[in-house]
């Protein structure tokens, strides 16, 4: 594990629950592409998991891109499907080149008006079924399992990119390198967005400088075109910052009608922990605006991810690890979520 100079205890913790953990402890924040290449310099499988500290994963998303990989010689990553804390589904699971009319469309609100049209939204790949595994050109630094041997030709993830866009340069040069990227849907995680970073004015500069410096590496774009598309992207990051001016004032529910489901032996435990919380324990989901879902053996993590797509995106939703001191969830893309220490 390599920690960019965290100081909100994670190396402490995580070294009591896993103390066979190997650290690389950064004394600055070196930024995502960096610190995932100290880990890659160190790394001897077989395959190599980069994989976002703000997700949860099914219990077979590991084994499902393992032996798809194993069955594909032409696959060179993997790509995995993503839904945020709400159980809605991510777009970013499989995206297409920026190219530039793929970034025009973008840029220019294309793409949100057309969202299935293979013309007009290709860089979230629009026209093609969430629930259906296909070559794709970009997939996400969330969760990407890659070939050593493909990394081994191509190299890790681009230093100049200190966060964002690093995953589609790396998407884009094993697509040259000769390979195939895949996304899966045979198996789903849950994406806490906003967790990794937080989502503000800072994050919306950093994403927006990235995609100018992926459009200089791979596209030097010709005087009016690259005047456009430096314009339209200085405009959209300002634009693109109004709703975190307000979300972040947002004060999450003060008060709790609490339903928990799941695992029986931790569902219990909890009824005793959580009125410390301030919260009500309701036996009836109807009457409820938080749904806290136990993990165990009879519940696994992926009963738990398939359940919160079948439910009201509208509640707030939390998981309890079994044995664990805490539970964690998050409704917003551009605000971090909640931990809730018992």
């Amino acid at each position: 594990m390599v920690d960019n100079n965290s100081q909100d205890g994670t190396v402490d913790y995580i070294k009591t629950k896993f103390p066979e953990a190997q650290f690389i402890l950064n004394k600055e924040n070196t930024g995502f592409a960096k610190a995932n290449n100290q880990a890659l310099k160190q790394a001897r499988g077989k395959y190599i998991l980069f994989l976002n500290p703000d997700t949860i994963v099914a219990e077979d998303s590991f084994s499902t891109c393992i032996s798809f990989l194993e069955s594909t010689p032409q696959a060179g990553a993997t790509g995995i499907r993503m839904v945020d804390g709400s159980g809605i589904f991510l777009k970013e699971s499989k995206r297409g080149v920026p190219f530039p009319w793929t970034s025009f469309c973008k840029l220019s609100g294309l793409t949100a008006l057309f969202p299935h049209s293979k013309l007009f939204a290709s860089y979230y790949l629009g026209h093609l079924n969430e629930y259906e595994n296909n070559v794709v050109d970009v997939l996400s630094g969330a969760f990407m399992m890659i070939k050593k041997e493909v990394l081994d030709q191509t190299g890790g993830f681009d230093e100049q990119f200190f966060m964002y866009a690093e995953d589609i340069d790396l998407s884009y040069r094993i697509q040259k390198a000769g390979f195939s990227n895949y996304y899966l849907a045979d198996s789903t995680i849950i994406h806490f967005k906003g967790e990794s970073t937080k989502k503000d004015l800072r994050y919306v500069k950093l994403f927006y400088k990235a995609m100018l410096q992926f459009m200089n590496k791979h596209f030097k774009s010709p005087g009016l075109f690259s005047f456009f598309m430096k314009t339209g992207i200085s405009f959209r990051s300002k634009t693109a910052a109004i709703p975190f001016l307000f979300t972040e004032k947002q004060a999450p529910p003060k008060n709790y009608n609490t339903f928990l489901t799941g695992e029986a032996k931790e569902t219990q435990r909890l009824k005793t922990l959580l009125p410390n919380t301030g919260r009500i324990i309701v036996e009836d989901q109807t009457k409820c605006n938080e749904t806290i879902f136990c993990e165990g053996i009879d519940f696994s993590f992926k009963k738990i991810i398939q359940s919160i797509e079948r439910s009201n995106h509208s509640l707030s939703f939390k998981i309890h690890a079994s044995g664990s001191d805490s539970i964690v969830g998050s409704n917003s893309k551009v605000s971090r979520g909640e931990i809730i220490e018992l």
